[in-house]
């Protein structure tokens, strides 16, 4: 649970700022919205996989471009 307090002579719109960000870095709304609806085993890790092979896509992408462009450079 994202918890503050405020500091003497802090505007709540910084305090507001904080709390926002220890809610992003505590990940609380990710795990409000994954806890929102029920899914079945099977959909689970087929999402689960999916998602391992965007990461997958992803990284292969940030690697091939760094790869090709020291091929052009030479």
């Amino acid at each position: 649970m994202a918890e503050i307090r405020l500091q003497e002579g802090e505007s709540l719109e910084n305090a507001l700022r904080r709390f926002k960000r220890k809610v992003q870095t505590e990940d609380i709304i990710k795990e409000v919205k994954r806890h929102s609806y029920y899914l079945k085993p099977g959909e689970k890790r087929r999402v689960k996989s999916a998602l391992a092979r965007k990461r997958a896509r992803k990284k292969f992408r940030k690697e091939g471009s760094s790869s090709r462009d020291s091929r052009r450079e030479a």
